[in-house]
């Protein structure tokens, strides 16, 4: 397949890619952007095939940008994903940021289920529910690929006020950990039962709570909830909560950031169980 050059702002392809950046048209067409030179090589480093790329040559700089590109033309060269080469100003209009390095890759949802997870006998998993903004989503997939997370998985009901999992700045935010580490959404109604059923202790961090999580044991397998901000945890998994957990809190400001929070509890798991101590 030939590539082609767009120089026209008004590219009705160009402006299906600037639409991606609302949720109701991410989800309608199952896509969603990624954007930068670390991102896209991690995209395809795990085998992820865009639906779509698009390249400014005067931008790409650097043997991991050219070798992304290179690596782009190739799959354009077999069919397998169309290639676009464009002007600094059309990728000004299709980039969320500034310094993406000239690459810019559309691809499809992962449509993974929880039944495809392969867990280890000790599993350690995340639960977000509702985070408010993609730059906490982001940063706990920072740091869930950092300590060696199993999985982090976002809970959502229908109609969810929280931010969705393919937003295009939470894979910005992860730095391409959207893409190191295995990722799910599913409603609590699913998740919950499917966390029982594998022996899976449910630890729910809520300010509300007794036990400070430095004292909890959280060697064995287990999957830690954490809420937003302003909204906490729902009743669901306060309800399902095997271990409930908080932070202590000396000043006058009631809650952490969510990433902060997820960050303290997640290498607390780590230290202990690398430790061995409870």
């Amino acid at each position: 397949m030939v590539a082609s050059t767009i120089t026209s702002l008004q590219n009705p392809r160009i402006k299906r890619v600037v639409r991606l950046a609302n949720r109701q048209a991410r989800d309608e067409a199952g896509q969603t952007v990624v954007e930068g030179v670390r991102e896209v090589r991690l995209a395809l480093g795990r085998g992820i095939v865009p639906v779509e790329a698009y390249l400014c040559p005067e931008l790409i700089a650097g043997e991991e940008g050219e070798s992304a590109a290179r690596h782009l033309a190739t799959l354009a060269g077999t069919g397998m994903t169309e290639l676009f080469y464009v002007t600094p100003a059309v990728f000004e209009k299709i980039a969320y940021r500034g310094e993406s390095g000239g690459l810019l890759l559309v691809i499809p949802y992962s449509r993974r289920s929880l039944r495809e997870l392969d867990l280890p006998a000790v599993p350690f998993l995340v639960i977000v529910e509702e985070a408010e903004k993609p730059g906490n989503l982001g940063a706990v997939l920072r740091t869930a690929d950092g300590a060696g997370v199993h999985a982090v998985i976002v809970s959502h009901d229908a109609g969810s006020r929280g931010t969705d999992l393919h937003n295009p700045n939470v894979i910005r935010a992860s730095l391409g950990a959207y893409f190191t580490v295995p990722t799910f959404s599913a409603p609590p109604a699913e998740l919950i039962p499917w966390l029982r059923a594998r022996g899976i202790a449910i630890v729910a961090a809520t300010p509300a709570a007794e036990q400070v999580y430095t004292d909890a044991d959280l060697t064995g397998p287990l999957a830690m909830a954490v809420g937003s901000e302003a909204w906490g945890l729902s009743d669901a998994w306060l309800a399902a909560a095997d271990v409930r957990v908080r932070i202590p809190m000396l000043g006058q400001v009631d809650s952490l950031n969510l990433s902060t929070a997820a960050g303290l509890l997640i290498y607390e798991v780590l230290r202990q169980r690398r430790s061995g101590n409870a």
